[in-house]
């Protein structure tokens, strides 16, 4: 063995982990694994680790999670049933094993190279898109106008899906999104956030997953000035400093489609870290359902 190849091996291995039921405690424990380092988008990572049972309604958003993979690339499933016919199989406590397996080996395309939003020769004369305005031209919905909900002037309103293994999102999560600029101007529910184990409703890993989308070490957490980050009067700052001291949170947030619109995308994401994993689902399900 050549002593790149050695060093190589040696070096840590970048993952990305798509979270399914109850794999969102096991998936926090890798983060203090030697050898394996988290990474929060697929194109940095060489290895898909898909943790926890995910429905196969998200199969193809796997895919594309797949296809955004450096190749060469691998997947693993932990403690997950396979939802395409690829990658190592790993049951136990610790997938290390099976990641350092699969991260030696490369698996082909998922999917087939093509769009996934068909847009060319569309138009009357071979052009993309629909008309003069909207359809989604190379792949991307185009902005339309509508009046800001802040001032009235009319801005260019972006719809989109996101979720459901956006790393700042609850996994599992979801949400049709209508954006202007940053400003979420109205949003709902796609897919609930999958149910995750007791342990994942603790203080503590509440309140780290909090501090990481703030950018904040746990030793910082308590400095002077960690809570002033948070906005005023949202109710996150209570709730983190709740989890900071070690108390449970157990409050259920408004219905997300009335909650989040007003918010911008850095202070949604937030206010959706801000509730444990159960209650946060339970603000997601229907009322019959819940």
């Amino acid at each position: 063995m050549s002593l790149l190849a050695s060093l190589a091996r040696g070096a840590e291995i970048p993952v990305f982990a798509a979270i399914g039921a109850g794999g969102l405690a096991p998936v926090e424990t890798l983060r203090r694994r030697p050898g394996l380092r988290l990474v929060d988008t697929p194109r940095h990572a060489r290895v898909l680790l898909v943790a926890g049972e995910v429905d196969a309604a998200h199969a193809t958003a796997l895919e594309r999670l797949h296809a955004q993979l450096a190749r060469p690339r691998a997947t693993v499933w932990w403690r997950a049933p396979r939802l395409f016919d690829r990658g190592e199989i790993a049951d136990g406590d610790d997938p290390t094993g099976a990641i350092r397996r699969a991260a030696e080996t490369d698996e082909p395309d998922q999917r087939p190279d093509l769009p996934p939003h068909p847009w060319e020769g569309i138009g009357p004369h071979g052009q993309g898109g629909m008309g003069m305005m909207g359809g989604t031209p190379y792949g991307r919905p185009m902005a339309m106008t509508a009046e800001d909900i802040r001032d009235g002037l009319a801005l260019d309103a972006y719809r989109a899906r996101f979720g459901p293994f956006l790393p700042m999102l609850p996994p599992g999560l979801a949400l049709d999104l209508t954006l202007q600029g940053d400003v979420i101007v109205a949003a709902g529910v796609a897919a609930p956030p999958y149910p995750q184990g007791a342990e994942s409703d603790a203080p503590g890993p509440c309140a780290a997953r909090m501090l990481r989308l703030m950018g904040i070490g746990p030793r910082a957490a308590r400095a002077r000035g960690a809570l002033a980050a948070l906005p005023r009067g949202s109710g996150m700052r209570r709730r983190l400093a709740a989890w900071v001291d070690g108390a449970r949170v157990d409050e259920t947030p408004r219905p997300l489609p009335d909650a989040l619109p007003g918010r911008d995308w850095t202070g949604a994401a937030l206010w959706l870290a801000s509730f444990a994993p159960s209650r946060l689902r339970a603000a997601c399900l229907k009322p019959e359902a819940a």
